[in-house]
């Protein structure tokens, strides 16, 4: 049977640890339904972009709700342009960030992951009092960069060569709408990042540097599909810990084993719970 730690209560050393830099946040899409009522909302899960994708493209019903296999039902029969295009649209708006963002972002963490292509995470990056102290690192699909996995912005969103060293490294694994639409989505975009995703080679070096010494707050994450337990699972290789996942529901009985596998803390609270304590935490000057 699967064992892991379950917390119904914050820790203070999950606040500490983000504060210090040794704990570092790794977001995902349920991060966006703290933006509610904030301003638009670009999709918030799978599901609910797969929905808005099948909406603008005719796609057979047997994988309508299948997000990877759609995409790629796109890109195979309209072109990749046509589910760049799409993809671009559904992410267009992009929310007033949450306070939890703006606390996030005020960190100076030295590694942010953030799992989903919306600019919302970014944007606070950029008002946190025009930082300029950052760089982003997004993955990139072979099917438009074939041989580069990864491209590399500066604060700005200008694309630059060669890596970047920041004191905070933005990464986004799957890709982002800003500020050049790189999109992971379609069954063929992951079929080749996952094919080398085991020896590391998709992972940029400065996260795989970093992360030796960090453990991650997984905040607006589930681990119920395959593909972002085993984005997590590298992402998370030979780093320190410890790791907490803020899961106020059941985990089902393959997120419970990822957990126990991976000795990840459940943090049974709803996020919005976790937000409000950690939004009361100072951050430091």
């Amino acid at each position: 049977m699967s064992t892991f730690d379950t917390l119904h209560t914050l820790p203070d050393a999950v606040a500490d640890g983000l504060r210090a830099g040794t704990l570092v946040p790794y977001t995902g899409p349920g991060l966006l339904r703290l933006c509610e009522g904030e301003g638009p909302t670009p999709p918030a899960d799978p599901p609910a972009l797969a929905a808005v994708l099948v909406s603008k493209v005719s796609v057979p019903g047997k994988i309508r709700n299948r997000l990877t296999a759609a995409a790629q039902f796109i890109e195979n029969f309209k072109h990749r342009k046509t589910l760049v295009k799409a993809m671009t649209e559904a992410f267009a708006a992009t929310p007033a960030p949450s306070p939890l963002h703006h606390w996030l972002a005020g960190l100076r963490s030295p590694l942010i992951v953030d799992m989903w292509y919306d600019d919302t995470l970014r944007t606070a990056l950029a008002a946190a009092s025009e930082r300029v102290d950052w760089a982003e690192v997004q993955g990139l699909s072979q099917s438009e960069h074939f041989g580069t996995w990864v491209g590399w912005y500066d604060a700005r969103g200008q694309h630059q060569p060669d890596p970047i060293e920041a004191p905070t490294l933005f990464y986004k694994p799957w890709g982002g709408h800003a500020p050049a639409a790189n999109f992971l989505v379609s069954d063929s975009d992951f079929v080749e990042v996952l094919t080398e995703i085991d020896i590391q080679t998709p992972i940029p070096a400065s996260v795989q540097q970093r992360r030796r010494k960090l453990g991650f707050v997984f905040l607006g994450c589930r681990f119920d599909d395959q593909l972002p337990r085993a984005f997590a699972r590298q992402v998370m290789k030979r780093s320190a810990g410890p790791h907490f996942a803020v899961l106020p529901d059941e985990p089902t009985r393959m997120e419970a084993r990822f957990l126990a596998e991976q000795g990840i803390t459940r943090l049974a609270l709803p996020l919005e719970a976790v937000a409000e304590q950690l939004c009361g935490a100072a951050v430091p000057a």
